[in-house]
């Protein structure tokens, strides 16, 4: 039977194949015929070859290229190939391609994306999983049209919750989760004090929100472009600052921020530091800490935290952790109560994520360059 459809033919074309009946009914069934084309009709449906943003070597933002022949990565067990709609832009991505945080060469940018199912392995179709589900997830090499994403990695989009929304939950919604939820270990607790950097743009807008939600008193920096946003965000304070032309943080030398913040916690501090701004901020968050506060470090927009000595934080008997998303979502239990908690916020209208900008992914450069040089103030996106 397989000889009689196989297309690399070893002998002449008119020569005789025998055939029992019974194969040879089963070859010309209406049912054969339609399940060999649904099967021609699968394959046909996903390319060899996908548009997607490559770096070749590590660089500025123009070492972002994209590619229009980049093969399609094949899909293994357990696995689905998601068609991307869109793909969500981080700092990481940026770290990735300068070289901060080094890569293997060449590969595709990004981290974040969101879709429709194209294809299920038997594996993915056994968890129920179905071509055509809407998802969300987070691997690497997702600024590309077509993802190779294990299921264990999909997060199902609910109804009421828009593509662009969920793929924009998915690093920074889960990453605002975990500083808010987790990374402090407990050492502040409902109605305490909570200093968040950088509340006018990207991950900690979530933060903020997710911040107030869980009972802290929250005080949140912001640059003067964007207070319009911050001051929707629910900060019970909001210490504003002057720009640092064409970067994506403030001037912090702009103000006496640990004045501020002593000022308004009537000289006690706040127990808790979410920064994402770095090598800036250091010791302002060290500063503004009360007793057995804890700085959480999770980004470096300004540049990475230098080395300092155990001993500074010895004042008030600190804390300080450097943590990343993978350890928070380190299993699929995990990954799908934090989805879940922050689309449920979303449906009850909790939270407010402002899509910022969707770049066409033919203008990747343009993307990373709009986020580095704090333009943005919310999430900013390709559009696959």
């Amino acid at each position: 039977l397989f000889l009689f459809f196989s297309t690399e033919r070893t002998q002449p074309i008119n020569q005789k194949v025998m055939l029992s009946r019974a194969a040879y009914r089963v070859a010309l069934s209406p049912a054969y015929g339609n399940a060999l084309a649904g099967v021609r009709k699968s394959m046909s449906t996903i390319p060899s070859t996908m548009k997607a943003a490559v770096v070749r070597e590590a660089g500025d933002a123009d070492a972002l290229k994209v590619e229009s022949d980049f093969p399609v990565p094949k899909m293994g067990p357990g696995q689905v190939i998601v068609k991307n709609e869109y793909a969500g832009i981080n700092f990481i991505d940026t770290y990735h391609r300068k070289g901060l945080y080094p890569r293997e060469m060449p590969f595709v940018g990004g981290q974040e994306g969101g879709g429709v199912v194209a294809a299920v392995s038997d594996e993915a179709a056994k968890e129920g999983i179905k071509i055509g589900d809407r998802v969300a997830y987070s691997i690497l090499g997702t600024y590309s049209e077509y993802s190779a994403v294990p299921a264990a990695k999909l997060l199902p989009v609910p109804d009421g919750v828009d593509i662009d929304v969920a793929t924009s939950c998915v690093v920074q919604g889960l990453t605002a989760h975990y500083l808010v939820s987790s990374a402090h270990a407990g050492l502040i607790k409902p109605g305490e004090w909570c200093l968040i950097h950088g509340v006018g743009g990207g991950t900690c807008q979530w933060a903020a929100q997710m911040a107030k939600l869980r009972g802290f008193k929250v005080i949140g920096t912001c640059a003067k472009g964007k207070v319009d946003v911050a001051s929707t965000l629910g900060c019970d304070e909001l210490i504003v600052l002057d720009e640092v032309e064409g970067t994506s943080y403030e001037n912090y030398e702009s103000v006496d921020v640990v004045a501020k913040v002593m000022e308004i916690t009537d000289g006690k501090g706040v127990k808790c530091v979410i920064d994402g701004i770095g090598k800036s901020t250091v010791d302002i968050a060290i500063n503004s800490l009360a007793h057995r506060g804890i700085f959480v470090s999770f980004g470096n927009a300004s540049g990475a935290v230098p080395a300092f000595p155990v001993l500074k934080l010895i004042g008030k008997s600190a804390y300080v952790t450097r943590p990343k998303l993978l350890d928070y979502t380190a299993n699929r239990t995990e990954l799908v109560e934090r989805a879940n908690e922050i689309f449920g916020w979303l449906k009850e209208g909790k939270l407010n994520v402002t899509v910022d900008t969707a770049f066409p992914l033919e203008e990747a450069a343009e993307g990373h360059k709009y986020l580095e040089a704090g333009k943005s103030k919310g999430k900013v996106l390709y559009k696959i």
